[in-house]
């Protein structure tokens, strides 16, 4: 399953905005994949902090072999250190661990937490031990493709604006400016940021400052 976007969010960004519009117009409709399974969804993201993708579907397979059907039962039948023998850090499986265990007692309701509005799934979210807010949001994206969320704290999100509109940096107060224009469709335009900040629209560039080389 795909992040599920059209007709009607593409024409109000154009509409808004037509740096952005002509940059979607080259690009096309982008298909991101989702989890709409928000309980592995945490553990995905929980497991690919600071790691490779394909790093990340290694220790997911790891606990699939043995565990079979991965739910907060079988994580909570491990202890801490069977967990980190799949391939993560010891405080990664800490946090898989507590996560796995508040949704068994209750503590954490999973079930609830989809119908709630977005500035209450991050805060609830960014509780959980080993979850941030950039996470919270890229789970609020591809999990529970909650429509309006750009964040801050992606740079690749920071590095598609310097790039779209020619700015060496850019400060929260130019960011906010960019989440009011493109909202409620934010999700929307960072699908498409995250694209032109990986370089796929032939002839843009970073104009962020080079860095200069410390001569010793």
């Amino acid at each position: 399953m795909f992040f599920q976007y059209g007709k009607a969010e593409i024409e109000y960004l154009k509409n808004r905005d037509k740096i952005l519009g002509n940059a979607i117009e080259k690009i096309g409709h982008i298909e991101r994949a989702v989890d709409t399974d928000l309980f592995s969804s945490i553990i995905h993201h929980i497991i690919g902090q600071q790691i490779s993708t394909s790093a990340q579907r290694t220790i997911w397979e790891r606990m699939a072999d043995k565990l079979g059907i991965i739910t907060y039962d079988t994580i909570c039948s491990l202890n801490i250190e069977e967990i980190q023998r799949f391939g993560m850090t010891f405080k990664k499986a800490e946090c898989i661990k507590s996560f796995s265990c508040k949704v068994k007692n209750g503590e954490f309701d999973i079930n609830t937490i989809k119908d709630k509005p977005d500035s209450e799934i991050i805060d609830e979210l960014s509780d959980l031990k080993g979850i941030g807010q950039w996470t919270a949001e890229m789970i609020m994206i591809f999990c529970l493709q909650r429509q309006d969320i750009f964040s801050y704290s992606d740079l690749a999100i920071q590095r598609g604006l310097r790039i779209l509109y020619h700015h060496r940096s850019i400060n929260k107060k130019l960011f906010e400016k960019y989440r009011r224009r493109y909202s409620p469709y934010g999700t929307v335009a960072s699908l498409y940021l995250w694209v032109i900040s990986a370089g796929k629209i032939e002839g843009m560039k970073d104009y962020a400052p080079k860095k200069t080389k410390v001569v010793k």
